[in-house]
């Protein structure tokens, strides 16, 4: 067990003969007392501030450990992320590339209908154009004919009978 400053200070020597300077030892003794009571109170000042941070340290490797812990969590919840952004945009890639040519194939398909139709317009057109022009020479045909005249002519003459009935 280390000494303390009471056990210095209470310290009692044999005399002898001849022995030491009394007030020469006391004054030594007294100055190892306050020395030693020095030294305890910086060791205990030590020990407390070693303690304190301890304390401190423990508290910081226990921040350490959670933002360690907080960082692995972000990096795996950032790579989770990644990872549904990459499926996401991946499903709307396709899903646009569907709607893509879906709407190609609508397109194409109404332009062949619209071609077919274009085609089927040309040749009614060409038909009516036929009969227009035929319908248009058998008028000028019997146009040309004599019955016209013929008609013209007893068309004139029942005019003439008519207008000698009722004058007449």
């Amino acid at each position: 067990m280390p000494l303390t400053p009471l056990d210095i200070h209470n310290k009692e020597f044999t005399r002898g003969f001849r022995g030491y300077d009394e007030d020469e030892v006391n004054e030594f003794l007294d100055q190892i007392i306050k020395d030693y009571e020095l030294v305890i109170r910086e060791k205990k000042d030590l020990a407390d501030r070693v303690d304190e941070l301890e304390e401190k340290l423990s508290h910081f490797s226990s921040i350490e450990t959670t933002l360690n812990k907080s960082i692995l969590i972000a990096q795996e919840t950032a790579e989770d992320v990644k990872r549904s952004a990459d499926k996401e945009a991946k499903l709307i890639i396709k899903e646009a590339e569907k709607n893509a040519d879906r709407i190609i194939n609508e397109s194409l398909s109404k332009s062949r209908k619209i071609t077919l139709e274009i085609e089927e317009l040309k040749k009614q057109a060409s038909v009516y154009r036929t009969r227009f022009r035929m319908l248009l020479e058998a008028q000028l045909e019997m146009l040309n004919t004599d019955d016209w005249d013929d008609l013209s002519k007893s068309n004139e003459e029942e005019e003439e009978e008519s207008y000698e009935n009722v004058n007449g």
